[in-house]
């Protein structure tokens, strides 16, 4: 079963943020679009790569009022441990995510459970609070910001214009689709 057009269900977890702890609950998705990324665990390999990345390109998802919410198994002490020891961490800006319980990583249905860790789960949920993209990597296969920043683009613009599609690559500005029986065949 896809998860695609589902309601984000209730949830309260907390963050670390900026130096601070701080509850977000499924309200904090309202009226913005959000992205969530899990990832397996704090202290790790690749996972410093791909949280960097999105801390890289933050600003650029801010503005186009996109939210980023990095979340695994871990607990927000041990997010502020990771901030505080790692320079790559201590770039982020945008909200960690604790879910020690699982909850989050069991309702986008990204947990593992003899590991007790999520895979690479990023969902693209917009101002309604309703999946409308995912991808999930297995734990060794790194993410791309830029990629994921395309997709929430795209995502905005199909939502906005709804009879036109965002072909493959699609940017910006590029051409788009209008899906008609016109096109059967011609592209």
């Amino acid at each position: 079963m896809s998860l695609i057009k589902k309601q984000v269900s209730p949830f309260n977890v907390q963050a670390y943020q900026n130096g601070d702890f701080s509850p977000v609950t499924e309200k904090d998705l309202q009226g913005h679009w959000s992205v969530f990324v899990f990832y397996p665990a704090d202290f790790t390999f690749v996972c410093p790569t791909e949280l960097g990345d999105l801390a890289d390109h933050y600003d650029e998802f801010k503005n186009v009022n996109c939210e980023v919410y990095s979340i695994s198994t871990d607990s927000h002490f041990v997010h502020k441990q990771w901030h505080e020891q790692s320079d790559t961490i201590a770039k982020i800006k945008y909200p960690m995510l604790a879910d020690p319980a699982a909850k989050l990583a069991q309702d986008f249905e990204v947990l593992v459970e003899a590991d007790w860790q999520a895979l690479r789960g990023s969902f693209i949920i917009n101002p309604e609070g309703v999946i409308v993209a995912y991808e999930v990597n297995d734990m060794g296969i790194g993410r791309n910001a830029t990629e994921l920043l395309r997709k929430v683009k795209a995502a905005q613009f199909v939502a906005e214009h709804g009879d036109q599609v965002c072909p493959a690559n699609w940017q910006p500005g590029a051409e788009t689709l209008k899906p008609s029986f016109d096109l059967i065949g011609k592209i």
